[in-house]
């Protein structure tokens, strides 16, 4: 088991591991996935495929600034601990491409914003979850990515959560130098026919400026050019600095430092996340042999 350390934090407790690599003791390889039709479709819909019950339902969610690699590391927590993916920005994705007829009202009244340039408001995208909120009770957990992005989310899930008998596990917070995340975001490529994206250095396409599936050609997108990452990221702090804190304050913060390989990145996540349960467990039998005596 790696060596780590515990420093306490306002309400609770918040793990800082120091060591690599991990030897799972709750968490098993997950067989099946679910197809998460209930999420991406709304509650009209029923996920055909569900998880196997995990040992341990996980209830986690996912923050990170723009360019932090946050949706690959929610798809490898999802591989390995069961818990579903539930991403609002593949709602959103999977919604433009639906007739407007299978449109929930919330997420007509969500692309409508969208498609004007504007913010969508906290409480349209809260209606949109509350359409969802079955999926919190998956029977293999629960990753929560792109969601919630303000403190008024944070508090109207935490109230939801509450009144539905729900716990969070952990909240990871993926942090990266700012400078880093301008590199990474100012060095990504679009193709213009099936937008396929690359990276002139990390991963570059076969034929300099050409698509290696379509040959369409590379584009630098204009939210990708270093002044809109700029004011990008500004929002993002203004907007999750208040946030990060509410789950501090609750003892459910889980920092990860966002550098190295994605496998790297996800044995630092994994290892954290299995500590703080490994403590949980402990705490809970302490007390159990307290109230026995």
């Amino acid at each position: 088991m790696p060596c780590g350390r515990l420093c306490s934090e306002a309400l609770g407790l918040v793990i800082q591991v120091t060591a690599h690599g991990w030897g799972p003791t709750y968490i098993q390889p997950m067989s099946t996935t679910s197809d998460r039709a209930a999420w991406i479709q709304g509650n009209s819909a029923r996920c055909e495929v569900t998880p196997e019950g995990a040992l341990v339902q996980w209830g986690l969610i996912l923050l990170g600034a723009p360019g932090v690699g946050k949706g690959t590391q929610a798809e490898l927590l999802n591989r390995r601990l069961r818990a579903c993916h539930l991403s609002t920005g593949d709602v959103f994705r999977a919604a433009g491409s639906r007739p407007d007829c299978e449109q929930s009202p919330a997420i007509k009244e969500a692309l409508a914003y969208m498609r004007r340039g504007e913010l969508v408001p906290d409480s349209t995208v809260w209606k949109m979850i509350r359409e969802r909120s079955g999926c919190l009770h998956c029977r293999g957990g629960f990753i929560l990515d792109g969601f919630p992005r303000t403190l008024g989310q944070a508090e109207s899930l935490k109230e939801l959560m509450e009144s539905e008998g729900l716990k969070l596990t952990a909240v990871v917070n993926y942090t990266l130098p700012f400078n880093e995340i301008v590199a990474r975001l100012a060095g990504r490529r679009t193709c213009e026919k099936c937008k396929s994206v690359y990276h002139v250095t990390e991963r570059p396409s076969k034929i300099g400026g050409k698509c290696d599936h379509c040959e369409g050609k590379l584009f630098l997108r204009e939210d990708d050019r270093p002044e809109s990452i700029t004011v990008r990221l500004e929002a993002y702090e203004r907007s999750t600095a208040p946030l990060i804190e509410f789950y501090k304050k609750l003892g459910l913060l889980v920092e990860v430092a966002a550098q190295g390989s994605p496998d790297e990145i996800f044995e630092s996540t994994f290892t954290q996340l299995e500590s703080r349960r490994v403590r949980e467990v402990a705490h809970k039998a302490l007390v159990a042999q307290e109230d026995r005596q």
